[in-house]
This record gives structure tokens, sequence and C-alpha cells, in this order.
């Protein structure tokens, strides 16, 4: 969890992005610099957040760690920020190489045990400012679409459904130049109407499920698949998937043939072709 806070911070920590937290409180100080109360929480807040974020000293990082390697005599010491820093640069996004080089000799867990209290402020203390914001666009103070605050930003769900309408046309038409223009000529909705059997393949068998189209024309009878059979007593792979029959045969799919052929025959559907 911490990672993933730090990966979504990471530009309200950066001063080149839109987004920086600094830009925001600068922004909003020219905007309030005629409402005391206002003003001063502005005031109180850049104060915190450079002390918490960009800390002039050492002894304002919080506390710092010394090791010493005994068998070379190296010794190094960081302060808690640069640790951090160390951490989010170098062990989360891999973007900064001399700060993962400067914590290397700490270590994993004081580079994250640094970023962890750091994350954590960056967190609260940049959603104050969401809620400071609101306030401010309620009273009028600012002119902000009401969409900015209900943007989507994460996907809940991993399943996704959405209706569309299908169309299918001969192999060479030519497709649409555009996603609201019409179709060309050649191209058909597809429906629960639609005869499926059309998209019948030698090699591939039955395109689509024809479960659904008890229209189709070109269901073989029971009689039918009877008889052809081979001498051998099977049957041909070719004379299979022109039944949109898989090879190998799956297991009950005479039946399955024959129940489709009883349910168009009770729809009233034209005799077979075949």
């Amino acid at each position: 969890m911490v990672e993933s806070a730090a990966a979504r911070l990471r530009p309200i920590l950066l001063e080149q992005e839109d987004c920086f937290h600094m830009k925001a409180l600068s922004a909003l100080g020219y905007i309030c610099r005629a409402a005391p109360q206002e003003a001063e929480w502005i005031r109180a807040a850049r104060t915190e957040w450079r002390t918490q974020v960009s800390p002039s000293t050492r002894d304002e990082s919080g506390y710092w760690v010394m090791v010493a390697d005994a068998s070379t005599g190296e010794e190094h010491d960081l302060d808690a920020h640069r640790l951090a820093m160390a951490w989010i640069y170098g062990d989360v996004v891999h973007h900064d190489p001399e700060r993962r080089q400067e914590g290397d000799a700490f270590g994993l867990r004081d580079r994250f045990r640094a970023a962890v209290p750091l994350v954590a402020w960056a967190m609260v203390a940049t959603i104050e400012l969401l809620n400071f914001i609101r306030v401010l666009n309620e009273a009028g103070m600012l002119q902000l679409r009401q969409e900015v605050f209900g943007e989507q930003v994460a996907l809940k769900s991993t399943v996704w459904e959405e209706p569309a309408e299908m169309y299918y046309a001969p192999v060479g038409a030519q497709p649409p130049s555009l996603a609201n223009s019409p179709m060309p000529e050649g191209w058909l909705p597809l429906s629960k109407t639609t005869d499926l059997s059309i998209f019948r393949h030698l090699i591939a068998g039955q395109l689509l499920h024809a479960e659904r189209s008890p229209s189709m024309t070109q269901l073989p009878s029971p009689e039918e698949i009877e008889a052809a059979r081979t001498p051998a007593g099977g049957w041909k792979r070719d004379q299979l998937a022109a039944w949109g029959v898989p090879w190998p045969p799956p297991k009950g799919w005479k039946d399955e043939l024959a129940e489709r052929w009883e349910a168009a025959r009770q729809d009233g559907a034209p005799p077979p072709l075949i």
C-alpha cells in the first residue's frame, strides 16, 4: 500500500509537475490574498510542507542513521529525509540511481522505514488541501467545474460489459471510415434472426455458436447424419466441419444437432438445404 501511495504522490512531490503541492498553495495564496483567515491557513500549510518534504537541515528531518562496515572501516550517515527519497526514487520508481546509491549502504528496511511517515504525512496534507479547495469553491472564491471533484481516476471493477451493435460483411468489404459514419454498402446488422450458417468455415468449423439461431436452414436431420457415415462407421472431418462440428467431435454432438433440428422444425423453419 505504501508503494502504491508513493507512486501516486510522486507528481505532488516534484517541483516541475503542474500538480506540485507548493504550486497549488502559491496559486491559492494569490487568490486568497485579501482573505486574512484563508491566507493564514495557506501560509501555515506552506511552512509545514516545506519542513516535512524539503527540510533545510538534518535536524528538521527528524533523525539520521549512521552505519559502519567493520571489515572495511567504511562509514555512512544519512538523515531520514534523504533515506526516504532514496526509497521513493530508487526502490519504487527506479528513476534516480544517484539517490538509490546514496542510500544503498543502509539497506531496504531503513530506506522504507524513513519513507513511511513521509508518504503518510504527504497523503494527509494532500487530502487537507483538497478539502480546503472544496470549501473555497463552495464559498465562491474559486470557480471550478464540479466534474473536477467527481472525475473517476481509478477503476473499481475488473469485469466490463458494454452493449454494442455488431455488423458483418463479405471478406474485402470496405470498412467504415469513422466510428459515427454510416455503414458502407454490404454491411448487415447481426441479430437474433441472422442465419449463423453463413459464418461456417471448412477449417475453423462454426465460427459463431448457433444454439440461439433456430432458423438455420442447413442443419442435418438425424437421418442425414446416419447416411453420412463412412464404411468404417465414423464421419469425415470435412463433413463434420460443414455441420459446424469441431474436430475431434465432442461427446454428444449428434444429440445436439438432433435437438437443434427438432427446434428448428417446431419454429416453422423451411426444410433444410442439405
